[in-house]
């Protein structure tokens, strides 16, 4: 079948031919309808964020058509549209018995630690997977997979309440659905934070109050727009410290920062000042989880959650096209979210 793989750190993807993976007896083959291209892929190419063993095929917002199943899978059926989640991990240690399989010690992530979905199939344990209904595109169920369902882990640990604020700091694909999913969890007021207007104008269109970085300083129009009490909730999803610098800076009196945004450089924090005057709280968040995923794609096949403007670019499965896409995304293009369709 044909791949799109990294072979070498920081140089471009490459296509290739590969063996067809062999279907375990509690596997299923899914014929890959639609895979997203996320930033992080970006991060494993550049070396940012540690990516093996090489070659590896990329890709791990996965959709598809179950092809063949194992001996002992009785769910799902072939022919099923479905959904990857893509933390692979053993169901039985502490943390996949506590519902934190994302540090399940034998885990490994579609994508990054075994060959993902940029490629024409792909082989996952059954249980991995989560139906996609009719009214869902391949497309739309790639993207909630990762972009959407990492804002929505992220924005549940940060424990958003009914009528609390939220920046948020990024408005690419995590940052629309999380400007979304913060309206449906409650916030009254929510802030968009980007130097790209094409994505702040993005924002506004589901209900957000943009602030372009580039032209003011966000820290304080964050202040002026909550009459100085700073928001209630800080989610940062670009992965730069000085953005993760202004989250924190902008939270009031209780506040918490969400930290999701991927990076290999420090920053520094205040303590007192930004911390412990406050009583807030800076939150790791790391992925999501598999029991979140059912109510995500509820949400869009309700159509309360609206991927349609969040997919801008529709590309085909081949090397040139990814690694043109995932240049633009270095650069922090306009491009929200391109996914890979066949």
């Amino acid at each position: 079948m044909k791949a799109v793989r990294l072979i070498k750190i920081g140089k471009p993807l490459e296509q290739q031919e590969v063996f067809l993976p062999k279907v375990g007896e509690r596997d299923v083959l899914i014929r890959i309808k639609a895979a997203g291209i996320c930033h992080s892929d970006v991060h494993y190419r550049s070396g940012i964020s540690p990516v093996g063993p090489l070659p590896q095929t990329l890709g791990h917002e996965v959709a598809g058509i179950v092809e063949k199943t194992g001996s002992q899978v009785n769910f799902p059926k072939i022919g099923d549209r479905v959904c990857i989640h893509y933390q692979l991990s053993c169901g039985d240690c502490y943390f996949c018995t506590s519902g934190n399989e994302q540090f399940c010690k034998q885990g490994m992530m579609i994508g990054k630690h075994c060959d993902g979905g940029f490629a024409e199939y792909i082989v996952v344990p059954a249980r991995n997977t989560i139906l996609l209904p009719d009214e869902v595109t391949f497309e739309q169920g790639a993207v909630l997979m990762c972009s959407s369902a990492t804002s929505f882990h992220a924005l549940r640990k940060a424990r958003l309440k009914d009528g609390e604020t939220v920046a948020v700091f990024g408005a690419g694909g995590l940052g629309i659905s999380a400007i979304q999913l913060a309206r449906i969890m409650g916030a009254i007021d929510i802030y968009s934070i980007d130097i790209n207007k094409t994505k702040l104008k993005l924002s506004e269109k589901y209900g957000a109050i943009s602030i372009n970085a580039a032209e003011e300083d966000p820290v304080s129009s964050l202040y002026k727009y909550t009459n100085n009490r700073g928001v209630d909730v800080a989610l940062e999803v670009i992965g730069l410290p000085q953005t993760m610098r202004q989250a924190i800076e902008s939270m009031g009196v209780f506040g918490r920062t969400a930290l999701v945004g991927i990076t290999d450089k420090p920053f520094e924090i205040f303590s007192y000042q930004e911390l412990i005057g406050k009583e807030a709280e800076i939150i790791g968040c790391s992925d999501h989880l598999l029991h979140e995923l059912p109510l995500l794609i509820e949400l869009v096949r309700r159509k309360k959650l609206d991927l349609s403007y969040v997919i801008t670019k529709k590309i085909p499965l081949n090397a040139s096209s990814i690694n043109e896409v995932m240049d633009n995304m270095e650069k922090f293009g306009s491009d929200v979210r391109a996914v890979i369709c066949s």
